[in-house]
């Protein structure tokens, strides 16, 4: 039985022959646009969510300041150890 002769591994590519990137192949005024409309859209998102937090936080202050009024709640959510009021 012969030995088989491995083949010799090809070479590694030079880093010149590096594939174009989007990037690359895009002009400077359309990338300055991109980057601008990525800005504004995570500054919109900001936004919305901080909108968002701050109308959630209304909503429970509401709510406790309606519970706070409450003398069911209050005397149902009370701690009942009188003895330490004595």
């Amino acid at each position: 039985m012969a030995k088989k002769k491995r083949q010799a591994a090809a070479p590694a590519p030079a880093s010149t022959d590096k594939p174009a990137t989007l990037k690359d192949l895009l002009s400077s005024d359309i990338l300055d646009k991109l980057k601008a409309q990525a800005t504004e859209l995570k500054a919109e998102e900001a936004k919305r969510k901080e909108d968002e937090r701050k109308q959630a936080e209304e909503v429970r202050h509401a709510e406790q300041k309606r519970l706070d009024s409450n003398f069911e709640y209050l005397l149902n959510n009370s701690k009942m150890d009188w003895k330490k009021y004595k």
